[in-house]
C-alpha cells in the first residue's frame, strides 16, 4: 500500500464540489480537508503497492472539473 497526500488548488467557488466528487467517486480516498493557505484542499489517498502515482494524479485528479492545480507528497514511513 502506498500513501500519498495531494493538495488541490480549485477554481473560485469549486472547492466543496471538488471535495464531494473526490470522496464519492475515488475509492482510494481516505479523507479530504478544506484548508487555508495556497491550496484549498488536502486529501489522503491509499494506492495499491504497484499503482503508478503519476498516472493516478494526472488522469484521476487533475482532470476533475474545478481543479486548477495539484501538489503531491509521496510518503515513506508512518510513525505513531
Amino acid at each position: 500500500m502506498q500513501t500519498i497526500f495531494v493538495q488541490f488548488k480549485c477554481h473560485p467557488g469549486q472547492a466543496y464540489d471538488v471535495a464531494d466528487l473526490v470522496v464519492r467517486t475515488l475509492e482510494e480516498t481516505s479523507e479530504i480537508y478544506s484548508t487555508s493557505g495556497d491550496y484549498d484542499l488536502l486529501a489522503k489517498f491509499y494506492l495499491a503497492k504497484d499503482a503508478d502515482i503519476g498516472h493516478f494524479v494526472t488522469s484521476k485528479l487533475q482532470t476533475i472539473e474545478g481543479v486548477k492545480d495539484t501538489f503531491t507528497l509521496v510518503t515513506f514511513k508512518a510513525f505513531s
